[in-house]
């Protein structure tokens, strides 16, 4: 696989409010787990669609692994132009910063938002930039925007074998037990 699609929920769907939530390094620490195996085997690209939750929060893990992996790159590919713009100080200024360690960064349309035909073109050009994507998603802990993302990529993986890789709740909430257990020793 080289390149691959990095999404999940959106950080209000999760009741994550500000980049200070625990969970977020649990989060983090996930993606990682699932990626380094992947790059080890020669994975070249992360793409993100770039919205303000699991897409960041990937971006992060991989930034931090660039200095390990050069060979790593990272892509955002936004549905339209600043999708940042209605966002609160704090989020637009966490934006930027991530950006910084983007490779490649650019919009489906060079609008603002539009309609959702903007959302739909993204997607499309995603899933066919990818081979693969690591969806963040958890359906017994209720449904989300990323659904749409796995119900698509479980069509691609019959279609011609789209590689569909998830994290859990479960997953999550091992790490962050494993960590609280060390604490405690």
């Amino acid at each position: 696989m080289n390149n691959l699609l990095v999404s999940g929920y959106r950080a209000h769907e999760l009741n994550i409010f500000n980049q200070k939530h625990e969970g977020i390094a649990y989060i983090k620490q996930a993606i990682t787990n699932k990626l380094l195996p992947l790059i080890d085997d020669g994975l070249q690209w992360v793409i993100t669609p770039g919205q303000y939750g699991v897409d960041l929060w990937a971006c992060e893990a991989v930034i931090a692994l660039k200095p390990q992996y050069p060979q790593l790159r990272l892509s955002i590919i936004t549905a339209y132009s600043n999708p940042e713009e209605k966002w609160k100080d704090d989020k637009k200024e966490y934006y930027e910063q991530v950006l910084k360690g983007v490779d490649y960064y650019a919009s489906v349309s060079d609008k603002p938002y539009d309609g959702i035909w903007q959302l739909q073109a993204r997607d499309e050009l995603l899933f066919r930039k990818t081979d693969g994507i690591l969806l963040v998603y958890d359906e017994d802990a209720g449904e989300g925007s990323p659904r749409y993302f796995k119900e698509r990529a479980l069509r691609r993986q019959q279609a011609d074998g789209y590689r569909y890789i998830s994290i859990s709740s479960d997953d999550i909430q091992s790490i962050a037990d494993e960590a609280n257990y060390r604490d405690m020793d």
